[in-house]
């Protein structure tokens, strides 16, 4: 099973929380157990699973990211000035694999899966879930 998302985003780096997009997909789908696996579809934004309960873990990560890769290098090649993206979501990675168990994600108590912008906004962005299991 597998299928793909679209989401906008409104920021140049942002976290945008999908576990409840990705679990009401696989509740409806019937899927009871196995992994769901969750991929970017773009080179500068990145999929994580992070704290979900204090906003300011994602106000600390995104800023914490920018310190360790300042938008503006002089350095830079890439002509389209956007390295800085491409490092973090090297960095962030572009997937994650959660299991399912009893239809359900098993994450932690404070966990939530995370699509993260590095190169907003931007108005048609994507991310895919793949069902591996039963």
């Amino acid at each position: 099973m597998f299928e793909t998302f679209i989401l906008l985003t409104s920021k140049r780096d942002e976290m945008i929380e999908i576990t409840d997009d990705v679990q009401h997909w696989i509740t409806n789908q019937g899927f009871t157990s196995g992994i769901a696996v969750v991929t970017s579809r773009h080179t500068t934004a990145g999929i994580t699973v992070n704290e979900n309960a204090d906003p300011d873990v994602k106000t600390d990560f995104l800023r914490r990211l920018d310190e360790v890769y300042p938008w503006h290098h002089d350095q830079d090649l890439h002509m389209e000035g956007n390295t800085a993206a491409h490092l973090k979501t090297s960095t962030v990675g572009h997937a994650q694999t959660i299991p399912v168990q009893n239809g359900q994600l098993v994450l932690g108590t404070w966990q939530g899966i995370y699509f993260c912008e590095f190169d907003g906004p931007r108005r048609s962005r994507s991310y895919t879930v793949t069902l591996i299991g039963q």
